[in-house]
C-alpha cells in the first residue's frame, strides 16, 4: 500500500511540474527528464521549477544545445583524462577518470577557464547521449545514469592549493550541481590517498546530498573495492588495469585506445602572457583607484551577440561580474556574479550570449581596497555574430566611480 501511495504521489507531481514547466521543455524532455530535477530537489515542485529555469537560461548563454559543434582545443583532448570503458549490467556507460593525468596547472596555463568548462560540458554531453542511446537498446530508463569510477592513485594536492585551479574545480562541481541532477548512478573513488580526505572535505559542500549518497571512497586496497565494483559491472566492461578483463587489440590493460589517461602538459605548449595578449582584440591598460570601480555598459540590439572579455590585474587580484538588464521590464540577471578573481595569477577571459533588447553592466571592482590601487589591462566588447574577421563593437559606456567611505573591505 505505501509503495503504490508513494508511485502515485510520484506521478501526480509530474504531471503537475509539467504544467508549471511546459512553456520551456522539448519534444525529448520525457517524465524520466522531469523527475531528474524534482528529486534533486525532494519533490518540492517550486524549488525543482527554479532549478530547471535557472538551468535552461544557464544552457541559452552557454549555447550547450550546440556544444557538441565546438572545436575542441587539442590540447584538452589529449590531456583531459576521461573515457568510458563499457557498460554496466543494467547497460549504463562506465566512467573512468585516472584523476592524477588531470594536469591543471599545465592546462590553465595553455588554454582558458571557459575552454576547460565547455570541455567539461561537451563530454557531460556526450555521455548523457549515449547512455539514453543506451535506455533505447536496453528498454531500462536506468541506462540513462553513468556509473563513475575515479582512479586518485598519485593524487598531488599541492596543484590545486593554487587558487586559480581550485576556483576551475569548485566552478565545475557547481555547474554539474545546478545543471546535471540525478545523472549518477553511483561513483567509486579508488586508492585514495591520505591527503585526500582533506580534498574531498573542502570540495563535499558543493556536493548535494543526492551526490553525496552515491559515492564510494575507498583506500589503495584492490580486495575492498573491486568486488563492490563488480557486483556492479562485468569483468569484460573494466578495464585489466583494474581488476578487471577488458584490454585494448594490442593487449594494453589500460584501455588507452578507450580511455584519455591526460599527463603532464609539456611547457612548450603553454601559453605566455605575452603570446595571450598577441591577437586581434584591443586592450586598455588602466589603474583601478583603492576603494572605487569600473563599470562598462553594453546596448544588444541584434539576436546572436556576445560580449567576451579578457584581462589581467598586476600584483593584485580584483572583482568582476556581469549584469544584464531588460530594457523594457527593467528586470535584472546575474548573469556574472560578483566576486574575487585571481586574474594576477592567470588570465581571465569568458563569454557570454546577449539577448537583444537588454543592456549589459560590468564592473571591475576595487571598493573592498582600503589601500591597494589596481592596475589592469583589459580587452571588453560586444561582438556581431558570425563575424570572422572582424569584431563589431556594440555602444560602450565606461565610468569610474569612488565607493562609499564607509563601504566594508578587506584585501
Amino acid at each position: 500500500m505505501g509503495i503504490r501511495y508513494d508511485c502515485e504521489l510520484k506521478v501526480t507531481g509530474t504531471r503537475y511540474f509539467r504544467r508549471q514547466v511546459v512553456d520551456i521543455l522539448k519534444p525529448e524532455h520525457d517524465d524520466y527528464y522531469l523527475l531528474r530535477w524534482l528529486r534533486a530537489r525532494n519533490w518540492n515542485p517550486e524549488a525543482a521549477e527554479k532549478m530547471l529555469r535557472d538551468s535552461m537560461k544557464f544552457r541559452e548563454r552557454w549555447n550547450t544545445d550546440e556544444i557538441a559543434k565546438w572545436p575542441t582545443p587539442q590540447i584538452l583532448l589529449d590531456y583531459s583524462p576521461h573515457g568510458v570503458s563499457g557498460y554496466d549490467k543494467e547497460g549504463s556507460p562506465i566512467i573512468i577518470i585516472p584523476f592524477a593525468g588531470f594536469d591543471i596547472w599545465g592546462l590553465l596555463h595553455s588554454v582558458s577557464r571557459a575552454d576547460i568548462i565547455r570541455m567539461t560540458m561537451q563530454a557531460l554531453e556526450g555521455y548523457m547521449q549515449l547512455a539514453y542511446e543506451q535506455s533505447k537498446k536496453t528498454d531500462n530508463p536506468n541506462s540513462r545514469q553513468f556509473v563513475v569510477v575515479f582512479d586518485m592513485d598519485n593524487f598531488n594536492l599541492k596543484q590545486y592549493i593554487w587558487r586559480p585551479a581550485s576556483e576551475v574545480v569548485i566552478s565545475l562541481i557547481k555547474m554539474y550541481e545546478a545543471n546535471y541532477p540525478e545523472i549518477l548512478k553511483c561513483c567509486y573513488i579508488i586508492n585514495t590517498p591520505k591527503v585526500f580526505a582533506f580534498a574531498y572535505n573542502m570540495v563535499k559542500k558543493f556536493l548535494g546530498e543526492y551526490t553525496i549518497d552515491k559515492i564510494r571512497i575507498y583506500k589503495p586496497d584492490r580486495n575492498k573495492w573491486l568486488p563492490s565494483i563488480l557486483e556492479r559491472c562485468d569483468a569484460d566492461q573494466i578495464p585489466a588495469y583494474f581488476g578487471g578483463t577488458q584490454t585494448d587489440p594490442d593487449g594494453n590493460p589500460k584501455c588507452e585506445k578507450k580511455i584519455c589517461w591526460g599527463g603532464k602538459v609539456p611547457k612548450e605548449l603553454y601559453t605566455s602572457k605575452e603570446d595571450s595578449f598577441n591577437n586581434n582584440l584591443t586592450f586598455t591598460e588602466t589603474e583601478i583607484r583603492k576603494g572605487s570601480k569600473l563599470k562598462m555598459t553594453f546596448d544588444c540590439e541584434d539576436a546572436g551577440c556576445f560580449l567576451k572579455w579578457e584581462f589581467r590585474t598586476f600584483d593584485h587580484d580584483i572583482k568582476f561580474g556581469v549584469k544584464c538588464v531588460n530594457k523594457k521590464t527593467e528586470e535584472s540577471v546575474i548573469e556574472v556574479p560578483l566576486k574575487r578573481v585571481s586574474s594576477h595569477q592567470i588570465d581571465e577571459s569568458g563569454f557570454i550570449t546577449c539577448q537583444p533588447g537588454c543592456t549589459y553592466h560590468v564592473l571591475f571592482d576595487n571598493s573592498y581596497s582600503y589601500f591597494k590601487t589596481k592596475k589592469i589591462r583589459y580587452s571588453v566588447l560586444m561582438t556581431a555574430p558570425l563575424s570572422d574577421v572582424e569584431q563589431t563593437m556594440a555602444p560602450i559606456a565606461i565610468t569610474e566611480e569612488l565607493a562609499p567611505e564607509n563601504g566594508s573591505a578587506e584585501d
